[in-house]
């Protein structure tokens, strides 16, 4: 369960803070970040696809080389962002990625529920998916929040010690932090400061772009400690044997 719970953690913390980051820094509406991260889910259900039960190694071990792939698509991404002038950057790390949940995926829960006898297989499965369920919340409210928090922090820091900027604006950054910090884009940055000299606006808006990149870089620590978790969690699974499949659990899963 606790792998299940992880895997849900790393996605749903992958999947907030990258639509987050894609409408504030590139202004892409819903629709261009949801096509941005398509690589994640559709190399997701591929792997899984194509795994299932046509692996023959281990469970433990496809389980750890998933939670592996998803952290090195998880660190790529960590080194591209600041780089990225469009979502066609993130598409390799996150097919990387996804293919490593592809794998969770296509093992954790037989995994999870073979040992468990045919009898209290139908109650294992519901608080398996349960277990599922509030780790794809925890990390989409989690990172959400750590990316937003970190975004007015570093954003408040900086123009704190901005030589351009002066108290008053300065105390007018952080109202604006407080009340409108997901949608500080360049845009709403502009719209904002239309009343404020050049230089005020090209210092808020320097600034801005330089903290984005940071926000989500440390939003994305929430998805790479839980995938780093995971695969401790797979190491000490290797060193148990294997359970046997259970046929009523695999029925109770495809149902």
């Amino acid at each position: 369960m606790s792998g299940q719970l992880l895997q849900q953690i790393a996605l749903g913390g992958t999947m907030i803070v990258l639509p987050i980051y894609l409408q504030m820094v590139l202004g892409y509406n819903a629709l261009l970040a949801g096509i941005s991260i398509a690589p994640l889910s559709l190399s997701m259900f591929v792997v899984a696809l194509l795994t299932g039960k046509r692996a023959k190694a281990r469970p433990s071990s496809i389980v750890l080389v998933g939670f592996v792939l998803l952290v090195a698509g998880l660190v790529l991404l960590v080194v591209v962002v600041p780089r990225a002038s469009s979502g066609w950057w993130l598409a390799i790390p996150l097919v990387i990625a996804g293919g490593g949940l592809g794998l969770l995926v296509s093992q954790l829960n037989n995994y999870t529920l073979s040992p468990i006898s045919d009898e209290r297989v139908s109650e294992a499965a519901g608080v398996n998916s349960a277990a599922g369920s509030f780790g794809l919340s925890f990390g989409l409210a989690f990172a959400g929040a750590i990316m937003l928090a970190t975004l007015a922090i570093a954003f408040t820091s900086r123009a704190e010690s901005s030589t351009v900027l002066g108290p008053e604006q300065q105390e007018q950054v952080a109202t604006a932090l407080e009340d409108d910090a997901q949608i500080m884009s360049d845009t709403h940055l502009q719209e904002l400061l239309a009343d404020q000299p050049a230089d005020v606006r090209d210092e808020i808006v320097a600034i801005n772009t330089d903290v984005r990149p940071i926000a989500l870089q440390i939003a994305l620590l929430v998805p790479i400690i839980a995938g780093l978790l995971g695969a401790a969690n797979a190491l000490r699974m290797r060193r148990l044997p294997d359970p046997k499949p259970s046929p009523v659990a695999e029925g109770t899963l495809l149902g």
